[in-house]
């Protein structure tokens, strides 16, 4: 026999399609927004949990840096995509805060991300921020907090100027684009803390090379680097 509670939930899914926003599917909890199957199909790196990882790699000899991390590979055409994309471009912070949830998850998991004090979002050009309408690093960094009781810091660091999309540019390019991009705003409240800065997709490493550079300026800082994603493409 079917419930009265069934049939309500159908009858609001009807009116109110609830989606995966990976694959389109309607077989979802109602509070979620990926799927089971989408989510067990992000290609986790498992880096979190792994010493001179190629993240941390990255950074030798350009960063000084406790410990880094990407929580799943990066691919055209992949699920993951259509999941940043929604989160970037289409408004879906829902999507964000549950990817942050589960970077947040690997990072507790692995036991080598218990020392942090705070969570630092890579910040946005002010103008694109307010177009956008949120960072969505900062989204991230909420699902984060929500896992790891960490304070999510947004005003520790700005961005200077606008710059243009790092997608088709190589390192040397990627470099140049963001010099100087990024400056202290609230430096005293991070002294002597240690800070994750976070962001979506990581490539080079240049803007997360970048933001780190003036973050580290702080007395007594000490740097970790986590982001969502790694993305070998060029």
């Amino acid at each position: 026999m079917i419930s009265t509670r069934k049939l309500f939930d159908d009858f609001i899914r009807l009116l109110y399609p609830h989606n995966c926003a990976g694959c389109g599917s309607d077989l979802l909890e109602t509070d979620q927004s990926i799927c089971i199957h989408c989510y067990s199909n992000l290609p986790e790196t498992n880096f979190a949990a792994l010493p001179a990882n190629p993240i941390e790699k990255m950074f030798y000899g350009r960063l000084d840096i406790e410990q880094a991390t990407a929580g799943y590979y990066f691919s055209k055409r992949s699920v993951l995509q259509r999941l940043v994309h929604q989160l970037k471009y289409k408004g879906n912070t829902d999507v964000g805060h549950q990817l942050g949830i589960w970077l947040g998850q690997q990072l507790q998991k692995s036991n080598r991300f218990h020392s942090l004090d705070a969570l630092v979002p890579l910040p946005l050009f002010a103008a694109k921020e307010k177009r956008r309408g949120y960072n969505q690093s900062t989204i991230l960094c909420n699902g984060i907090s929500e896992v790891m009781q960490l304070p999510v810091l947004t005003t520790i660091v700005t961005r200077k100027r606008y710059t243009d999309t790092q997608t088709k540019k190589g390192r040397a390019e990627r470099i140049k684009n963001v010099d100087e991009s990024f400056a202290l705003a609230e430096p005293s409240i991070i002294s002597g803390k240690h800070v994750l800065l976070v962001d979506d997709v990581i490539t080079t490493g240049a803007t997360m090379e970048a933001c780190g550079l003036v973050v580290k300026q702080v007395a007594g800082l000490k740097l970790s680097i986590a982001a969502l994603a790694f993305s070998s493409d060029d």
